[in-house]
């Protein structure tokens, strides 16, 4: 069977439209499977992965319909939208500690995943397109996720089944704003996640999914970040400290899991918090994830 990538492109009419990228070419899913009812966006075809995936591996090894040249494509984030992006915090060893005033790790014997969300309308956006800075924040930061696509609903999985849960994989960038995670004016909470993390702009995904038969094991790619030309992150998804089965387990325990939702695993050691070095107008930020491609967005002023 054929490789193939799941992802959105800009049609004529400045709408999404799905694709599966074949070699150089994009081939447009509604003009090469009009029968399928889920042929009309990724989402769908998420919600019907077990059908969807064999029909997508035929369609790559034989190409049909509207095939569009990757290098005249625009391509979008590649879901509209996720149920829910689950992001997870400190779940790299040297990223606790980095950010921890203490030094302080994380204990996984006697701690559980540590999780919030992020507004996909609001927040996400996809490859080339501009991660502006917010008027509200001095202090905008990178982080370099490896993120997990759900393609079958469940309710209380076990670390053993996880794994036929998971449609593919793509890259986030958890953009963060760092000078408005606390909150003075509410001592008693302090922590503020919905200022720190949500904003428009603040969730660069894609470029595409790459379904998880085609990756062997996630945890052997290798995730790395660069602001311009300089390398800030580079590490090996095995380092996470709660793997990818135990994040669904804790998740799945708390909410159904739906199709098209979006898992981010964690940051790993290299945000630029601890070095007093933030995002500026004119930068470009570029997120490589082994087996899954590559996320490139440029800085400007936002509002």
């Amino acid at each position: 069977m054929s490789d193939f990538k799941l992802l959105n492109y800009q049609g004529s009419d400045g709408a999404a439209r799905a694709g599966i990228l074949v070699g150089g070419h994009i081939v447009d899913l509604r003009t090469a499977l009009p029968d399928a009812a889920w042929s009309v966006s990724t989402l769908a075809a998420l919600n019907a992965w077990d059908d969807a995936l064999l029909v997508l591996h035929a369609l790559a090894d034989k190409p049909r319909g509207l095939l569009i040249p990757l290098t005249s494509a625009k391509l979008l984030a590649p879901i509209y939208y996720p149920p829910a992006i689950y992001c997870t915090g400190a779940n790299y060893m040297a990223h606790a500690e980095e950010m921890s005033a203490e030094g302080a790790g994380v204990d996984k014997a006697t701690t559980q995943p540590y999780l919030f969300l992020k507004s996909a309308q609001h927040c996400m956006i996809g490859p080339n397109d501009a991660i502006k800075l917010p008027n509200t924040s001095k202090k905008v930061d990178w982080e370099a996720e490896c993120a997990v696509v759900i393609g079958k609903k469940g309710r209380n999985i076990s670390v053993k089944d996880a794994m036929k849960h998971v449609a593919g994989y793509t890259i986030m960038n958890d953009v963060s704003a760092r000078d408005l995670s606390r909150r003075p004016d509410w001592p008693r909470w302090n922590i503020d996640w919905f200022g720190h993390k949500n904003f428009e702009t603040a969730a660069p995904m894609g470029p595409w999914i790459t379904p998880a038969d085609q990756v062997p094991d996630i945890t052997q790619c290798r995730l790395q970040l660069w602001v311009n030309q300089e390398k800030m992150q580079d590490t090996l998804v095995d380092k996470l400290i709660f793997n990818i089965p135990e994040l669904i387990e804790y998740l799945s325990r708390r909410m159904t899991l739906l199709p098209g939702d979006v898992i981010a695993t964690g940051t790993p050691s290299g945000v630029g918090r601890p070095r007093g070095i933030f995002l500026k107008v004119g930068d470009r930020v570029r997120v490589e994830l082994d087996c899954v491609g590559v996320l490139e967005n440029p800085v400007e002023q936002g509002v």
